[in-house]
């Protein structure tokens, strides 16, 4: 018992991630209105991918088996990238849409926003991986991330409290929106008040949908979110995916992380 309790917390997170990630995209599938692109499937792929490598990950710490955790962990320098890559993606395809259909798109800060700052978690997970339990934190911190994106979906999507019903209940989305970060600020405490040394990545992960949102309303403010949404909407779409690749695999490869794994 001892050597799962530590784990339960994160065990948690993960596993209530893969169940609010089918919700969030069940009205893309399964709506009304399905309409599911290339685009959706090669992001809902990527992203179950990770969550299961991230369990797979879990599971060999709690068995002891390191030098697997290790070899594994070579699966990172694919999939990371690709994870960043589509997540670039979605946030040219989303804009481009808003652009082309006039309405703008409510989403284009927190998507590019967490495009860069999963990014960002990915690589401090490996700049940091000799601290194991720092390591770990940054590597789970992407799993709230997601969360929080799926738990926003969810509620406009299943809670009549947060469907958008017509042009005067948009100001749910804000609702919808708010909501979403307190939960994620929530989890973020219990790991935070398990471990506060090593427990401040999830605390990171989900300040960033709040620190969006200020950046959001900045922006607005100086009349400059039309703008940003033009230029992403602009922007290639493939040369944005190989350009996003390989920035990331660069950025772990520098981190020597390929090379640690194989040593081991």
């Amino acid at each position: 018992m001892k050597s799962v309790r530590p784990y339960v917390l994160d065990q948690g997170l993960i596993v209530a991630t893969m169940l609010v990630s089918i919700l969030g995209f069940w009205e893309i599938y399964f709506g009304e209105n399905a309409d599911p692109n290339r685009f959706h499937h090669l992001h809902v792929v990527t992203n179950a991918i990770w969550l299961g490598l991230l369990a797979c990950q879990l599971s060999l710490i709690r068995s002891r088996r390191f030098g697997d955790h290790r070899r594994v962990g070579l699966a990172i320098l694919g999939i990371a990238p690709l994870l960043v890559a589509t997540t670039a993606l979605l946030s040219v395809r989303s804009a481009h849409k808003g652009v082309v259909s006039g309405e703008g798109d409510f989403l284009i800060i927190q998507n590019v926003g967490v495009t860069f700052e999963l990014a960002v978690l990915i690589f401090l997970a490996f700049a940091l991986r000799k601290r194991r339990k720092l390591h770990g934190a940054f590597l789970l911190s992407t799993c709230l991330m997601f969360m929080g994106i799926a738990l926003f979906f969810t509620l406009i999507s299943f809670v009549p409290q947060f469907r958008i019903e017509g042009p005067e209940t948009f100001y749910r989305f804000g609702t919808a929106a708010r909501t979403a970060q307190v939960i994620g600020l929530l989890v973020a405490a219990g790991f935070v008040i398990r471990d506060f040394r090593n427990g401040w990545p999830l605390l990171l992960a989900a300040v960033f949908f709040p620190l969006n949102e200020v950046i959001r309303s900045s922006l607005d403010k100086n009349n400059l979110i039309e703008p940003l949404t033009e230029f992403v909407g602009s922007m290639h779409a493939p040369f944005t995916f190989i350009v996003s690749f390989a920035v990331m695999l660069a950025l772990l490869a520098s981190t020597g992380v390929r090379n640690a794994s194989s040593s081991g």
